[in-house]
């Protein structure tokens, strides 16, 4: 029988898309370890930006074990494989909650910005420096989970709306309504900062 391989031999796996990679670990389980070098360092930042560093590398190889093991159940109509993988990621993430809800809160009162900073860069240092961070983090804290991470992946994980629906497996309007309540909260947050400093997000 042949394999992809055969049919495609001319097409590294480097130059391959995310389905065919995956099409191709079917019957050559090496080939799927092109998805970790493509996909780890992203995943990984995004997941130190939500629970800290030191779950970071656990999550991402949670997340790599599991996808190999459902690779079969990849639609390749889906392409690019990120909103799966992030999906795989957020429901680990979840067995987290605590500890990511204890980083915001602890954001909140030393105002360390290493994790908001993406929703802030476009504010003068005037501004961060009356506490924005502070409350930003205190905010994130506060969402519900389901608005948090629809949020964060269009904004951190930078997934449209679409990939994001994918990833969480809600339909699309879900997805816009989560994320416009956790935008308003957010903005409430920060009642004195001017809102078009949420225009660097996704719509």
């Amino acid at each position: 029988m042949a394999t992809y391989t055969d049919l495609y031999p001319d097409m590294g796996t480097d130059a391959a898309d995310d389905a065919t990679v995956i099409a191709w670990s079917r019957d050559e389980p090496e080939r799927f370890a092109t998805l970790f070098t493509r996909h780890a360092p992203a995943l990984k930042r995004y997941v130190i930006r939500r629970l800290g560093q030191d779950p970071a590398e656990d999550v991402v190889a949670e997340t790599f074990a599991a996808a190999f093991q459902n690779r079969d159940s990849y639609d390749p109509a889906r392409g690019d494989a990120r909103s799966w993988l992030y999906g795989i990621t957020t429901n680990l993430i979840g067995r987290h909650r605590r500890r990511e809800i204890a980083l915001y809160r602890a954001l909140s009162r030393t105002g360390a910005d290493s994790v908001t900073e993406p929703f802030t860069d476009q504010v003068d240092e005037r501004v961060v420096a009356n506490g924005a961070r502070r409350r930003l983090a205190a905010a994130l804290a506060g969402l519900p989970r389901g608005n948090r991470d629809a949020l964060l992946l269009v904004t951190w994980a930078d997934l449209t709306y679409e990939q994001t629906t994918e990833a969480l497996g809600v339909p699309v309007g879900t997805v816009r309504s989560r994320v416009s309540r956790a935008r308003s909260r957010l903005r409430r947050a920060l009642g004195d900062i001017d809102p078009t400093v949420f225009e660097g997000m996704n719509t």
